[in-house]
Formats: structure tokens, C-alpha cells, sequence
């Protein structure tokens, strides 16, 4: 792939692994294990970091194939995936352009990733083209607040975020972008969450999206007149 160095990210990926390591200790664990609790069969997770999710796959996954454009934490990667019992083959590539066939997979893990792809929406579409037909998407992000306040801050420290983060947009709005790219999302539990100590908590969502067709060429939109009952949301909490 010859873009990738775009996804490089030397300076941010040892901050990353220590923010990541400290979100774990206080609640992050709990959620990466609840993300892929019940998965099954040949699983893609789409920019897998340096592999903390790797010791939580359950019994009945065959395989994951775990994409990571970074080059710092893909190494971090291959040695946390040596480290389980799982088979887990750690691959160069990215969430624009996945290294895998069409209806290759019968799920795909996205993992504190869409905050920092170019478009989420075209992510997203490209992670449907890997699943077979019915397969699931499971995801866990941070999200756009739905307090108003909130989310004028996150949109006026996007830019230099984005720049000192590694890419990471904390203004999006993920659950759309993954309804955008034609997945039916049937639940998201919402929450907030504070994984930096120098941060006030801030909204995470987790779900389960099903895909009524995942080799659609064009990510479905919805119309704009129609007006879809919501997913269901297992909180009321709000950040």
C-alpha cells in the first residue's frame, strides 16, 4: 500500500500506548471484553493498536486478523499476539483499503479507530465489503457529546486535537457514520467515560450493528423524510 505513510505516527504512538494503558485500569478492560464477548468465527478488527484486545477474544473466534497501519504499534502488536493462545496474524494496512477478499469474515472489530480515519462513512463501507452477508461490525468509540456546550468545545479543539492526538477527531458523530455506510444498528449502550486523568469524562459509545447487505457498492443513506425508530440504548447517562 503505498500510502502508508499517512497513518504513520511515531511521535503520538508511545503516548497512545500509555493512555490506552491507564483508560484499561479504570474501566477500559471491562469494555473491551464486553465488545467481543459472544463473537465467533474469522474476525477482522481494523486498526488494532498494540493489541489490548487481543487476550479478550472468546473461544468460539477460529482466527482474527488484526490490521494496524502504524508501524510503532503494529510491532507492539505482533508481540502481544504471539503472547496468546488465539491464532491472531497481525498485517499491514489500513481501514480505507482492508488486505481481504469480499465476504472474507464473519465479523469485524472497530476499536477507538473511527475517530481518526480520513472518512468514517467510507471506513465503515469498506469494513461491510469484508463480511459475509449477515456478518456483524461490533464497535466501541468515543463520540460527539449530546450536550450542546460540549460539542462546540469538541469542535473548536478538533483541529489542533486532531494534530497532537494522532489523527483523532473527538467531534464525530460514529453511530451515524456507521448507519451511513448501510449497517442496521440494533443496540448501542452510551456512556461516559474518562480514560485521561487531565480530562473530565466524555461520551463512548458500544454497539452491535447487523448489516442487511454488506457487498453494497454505495453506502446506504437514509431518506429524508423517513423518520427510523432509534437503536436501542441500554443508558440514559449523557457527557
Amino acid at each position: 500500500m503505498d500510502d502508508m505513510g499517512d497513518f504513520q505516527r511515531p511521535r503520538f504512538a508511545p503516548k497512545y500506548l500509555k493512555i490506552s494503558e491507564r483508560a484499561d485500569r479504570v474501566g477500559g478492560r471491562k469494555h473491551r471484553q464486553k465488545l467481543l464477548a459472544g463473537l465467533s468465527g474469522k474476525v477482522i478488527e481494523v486498526g488494532a493498536g498494540h493489541g489490548l484486545n487481543f487476550a479478550h477474544y472468546p473461544d468460539m473466534v477460529t482466527e482474527v486478523v488484526a490490521v494496524e497501519p502504524d508501524t510503532t504499534l503494529r510491532g507492539y502488536a505482533e508481540e502481544a499476539a504471539v503472547a496468546v493462545a488465539m491464532p491472531i496474524v497481525v498485517v499491514r494496512g489500513h481501514a480505507d483499503r482492508l488486505p481481504a477478499a469480499n465476504g472474507e469474515f464473519d465479523a469485524a472489530v472497530a476499536s477507538l479507530v473511527l475517530c481518526t480515519v480520513p472518512d468514517p462513512v467510507r471506513s465503515v463501507t469498506e469494513i461491510a465489503r469484508v463480511l459475509r452477508p449477515g456478518g456483524e461490525l461490533r464497535f466501541y468509540e468515543h463520540v460527539r457529546s449530546d450536550r450542546p456546550l460540549y460539542a462546540r468545545v469538541q469542535d473548536f479543539i478538533t483541529p489542533l486535537w486532531s494534530r497532537l492526538g494522532g489523527g483523532c477527531h473527538p467531534n464525530r458523530n460514529i453511530a451515524d457514520s456507521i448507519a451511513a455506510a448501510g449497517f442496521e444498528i440494533e443496540q448501542i449502550d452510551r456512556f461516559p467515560f474518562k480514560p485521561m486523568a487531565a480530562l473530565p469524562p466524555y461520551a463512548h459509545i458500544l454497539g452491535e450493528p447487523a448489516s442487511a447487505d454488506p457487498h453494497r457498492t454505495r453506502p446506504r443513506r437514509r431518506a429524508a423524510t423517513a423518520s427510523p425508530a432509534p437503536p436501542r440504548t441500554a443508558t440514559t447517562q449523557h457527557s
